[in-house]
């Protein structure tokens, strides 16, 4: 199954503490992991997060500002983000292809400005304030619930048939025939669920199993991992090892 790494930490930075957390049971066909990025006190610079392509969507909860909360994914590149010196977000991450963007559409990147949209999230990262994150999975995982039932997430059976088959997929046609679809079918679908062409989204697959496992399995030499790893992170492997904990 499909088990993304959104994200790395500068390893110089000690006092950054990241916490994932698995949703229960019945969301897990929707929701990967519940997540916590916090400062320690501040910090002596300020902090580069690296964010990577993962296909997937987020709500991400500003806690430093409850107004300050939305729906964001990134593109098939990651980005470094300036979180400053101190800061506090809890996010949810969406599996890909779940989040219906005819409801709610998403924005780019981090979210930077007040929320204007109808969905409960000001109210929900108030609640989420008062609390740590341990007594924070009842409030994000009634927040689910509430979006499953007004269908604004529901699960993607194309996606998941991706996912289940991801060792044999190597190309756009392997991932047409494992879903059952043509390959004109497969980008309408994948465009209008995930927001990615079908290559796309085979560069964000491949990336992400390159970061967990053997590069050979998704990449057909070293050269080739090495050229579109770079495209994707701004770093080859050797450098972004050094730099970055995944």
């Amino acid at each position: 199954m499909y088990n993304p790494k959104g994200n790395s930490r500068e390893k110089t930075a000690k006092s950054v503490s990241f916490v994932e957390t698995e949703p229960p049971e019945h969301l897990r066909g929707i929701v990967h992991r519940f997540l916590e990025l916090d400062t320690k006190g501040a910090l002596p610079d300020d902090y580069r997060f690296h964010a990577l392509p993962d296909a997937c969507t987020y709500i991400v909860f500003d806690q430093l500002n409850p107004q300050v909360t939305g729906v964001t994914k990134l593109r098939a590149s990651s980005e470094e983000l300036n979180l400053g010196r101190i800061f506090r977000y809890i996010n949810i991450r969406f599996l890909p292809g779940v989040w219906q963007n005819a409801l709610e559409q998403v924005s780019y990147g981090m979210i930077d400005s007040p929320y204007t949209g109808d969905l409960p999230l000001i109210p929900t990262n108030q609640s989420l304030v008062k609390q740590d994150f341990a007594a924070n999975q009842s409030v994000l995982t009634a927040l689910v619930e509430g979006l499953v039932e007004q269908g604004f997430v529901v699960s993607n059976p194309v996606t998941e048939r991706i996912f289940n088959h991801l060792d044999s997929i190597y190309s756009v046609a392997d991932m047409a025939e494992v879903s059952n679809l043509s390959p004109r079918q497969l980008q309408r679908t994948l465009k209008r669920t995930t927001g990615f062409t079908p290559h796309d989204f085979l560069k964000v697959l491949r990336l992400q199993q390159a970061l967990i496992g053997d590069p050979s399995l998704s990449y057909a030499d070293q050269s080739h991992f090495i050229h579109s790893f770079r495209k994707a992170t701004g770093y080859t492997p050797g450098k972004y090892a050094k730099k970055f904990d995944v």
